[in-house]
């Protein structure tokens, strides 16, 4: 073997090594590279609990499902002012024959903010789930959406908006 093909492997070599200590001693081995792989418990030995379920999002699943009828599920707030706090309430009816139980709304940013009523809508009622979201260091033009669960026969559905921001 010649000279410059042990520097190559030597290198090689050395360069690996350095590459494992360094992963070793960073601690990635034992949750990153053990779960990408699936290897042993990923070096974690404490079990972890499930994530506590919603007991309104339990209690929605558990109702007869029902129908929900928005008047809208898009707005456009046209263009507004970076800085700007913008609200809009999507209105909405239960057309079922059950109560209506909105069990939550999760928007898709921290930007935008949803309040709904919490108790349950009866048949032939009305309520709305109003957005509101902050322009605060959001320039150019914006969409978000918010999901919304419930016991309605889809049992989440979207809502949203665009704006542009100036």
């Amino acid at each position: 073997m010649n000279s410059q093909l042990k520097t190559i492997l030597l290198t090689v070599a050395s360069v690996s090594l350095f590459v494992i200590a360094l992963v070793e001693l960073s601690g990635v081995s034992s949750t990153a590279l053990f779960n990408k792989y699936g290897i042993g418990n990923g070096g974690n030995h404490q079990h972890l609990p499930e994530p506590a379920v919603d007991p309104r999002v339990q209690q929605a699943e558990a109702m007869p499902k029902t129908i929900i009828s928005f008047e809208d599920t898009k707005h456009s707030f046209g263009k507004i002012k970076e800085g700007d706090i913008v609200r809009y309430a999507y209105r909405f009816r239960n057309d079922g024959k059950e109560p209506l139980l909105i069990s939550r709304a999760e928007a898709s940013c921290g930007c935008t903010v949803p309040s709904y009523p919490k108790e349950p809508i009866p048949p032939g009622g009305s309520g709305e789930i109003v957005v509101q979201f902050n322009s605060h260091n959001r320039h150019g033009h914006q969409q978000k959406n918010v999901i919304i669960w419930s016991n309605g026969q889809l049992e989440k559905m979207s809502i949203g908006f665009d704006a542009d921001v100036e």
